[in-house]
């Protein structure tokens, strides 16, 4: 294994990486295609977006495709990835230069092999992730809480009674605003429920239990649901969940796994260190 990096050097390698597998991943898949990509790398180049944003910060304007890469990794898709390497990837390709030429280093992380992944295979793992294991379930709820306080379009975030909430755990409330170009502005209701579980995936069962427990709080009308976990979603509830989206009824289902919140919390370095994760 290598000495560590320098964190500019480190993203160019990872950049490197993606632009490499990109086309490799997409060899003779059809633009519509609706099957998932079934590849290691996909789940590398995932891993090496992660990496980037942790690299990057807080210290990198954000003007690209992220929600749109984020959305189309987590269904992954054929046309997803088409999407991914013609329109999401090349915007945020230039965020990342912009955010290596800064005149603040990115945070550093520890290292990881890329010599083999320029060149064409993506190996290890480009991903740290928080010790999760040292908050309690009521210290991950506060910090879900302050994390979803720190987005400007999130406004009246509050908690839930917690003898309504379906699985004895405290529930969040939120008001999402949406602005479109034309200077229309809406709000959506959204409810969020977190899950630090440590030991076990969050699998269709819960995810469709909690789904069907949000009628709890209507009305108004919930139109998206956020189911937040310090661990993973099975394969199972995944695809269900992106069943369900698919069909457009309400609410939108967002699943967050450790991976999401690491990445946001790495915008957000204040809150992982308040909450004692750094």
């Amino acid at each position: 294994m290598p000495g560590a990096e320098p964190p500019r050097e480190r993203l160019h390698h990872l950049t490197s990486a993606i632009d490499t597998a990109l086309p490799r991943l997409l060899a003779g898949v059809p633009r519509d295609s609706q099957q998932r990509l079934e590849d290691p790398d996909v789940e590398h180049v995932a891993a090496a977006v992660d990496e980037i944003e942790r690299l990057l910060g807080d210290t990198a304007q954000r003007r690209g495709r992220w929600n749109d890469l984020h959305r189309h990794l987590h269904f992954g898709q054929g046309h997803d990835w088409h999407d991914i390497a013609e329109m999401d990837w090349p915007s945020v390709r230039t965020d990342v230069e912009a955010g290596a030429l800064s005149d603040t280093d990115p945070l550093p992380v520890p290292t990881i092999d890329l010599g083999r992944a320029a060149a064409g295979h993506l190996t290890g793992t480009a991903t740290t992730g928080l010790p999760w294991d040292r908050l309690d379930d009521a210290a991950f709820e506060r910090l879900l809480y302050d994390l979803l306080r720190s987005f400007p379009e999130h406004t009246n975030v509050q908690w839930l009674m917690q003898t309504r909430a379906p699985d004895r755990g405290r529930d969040l409330s939120l008001d999402r605003v949406l602005r479109d170009s034309t200077g229309g502005v809406r709000n959506e209701r959204v409810i969020v429920q977190a899950k630090h579980w440590l030991k076990r995936s969050v699998g269709l069962t819960e995810v469709a239990d909690t789904l069907a427990a949000v009628k709890l709080w209507e009305p108004p009308l919930i139109r998206g649901l956020i189911i937040a976990t310090t661990g993973r979603f099975t394969a199972d509830a995944v695809s269900w969940t992106e069943k369900h989206n698919d069909t457009g009824s309400a609410p939108h289902i967002e699943l967050w796994p450790d991976s999401r919140l690491e990445t946001l919390l790495a915008q957000k370095p204040h809150l992982a260190a308040g909450h004692g994760l750094r």
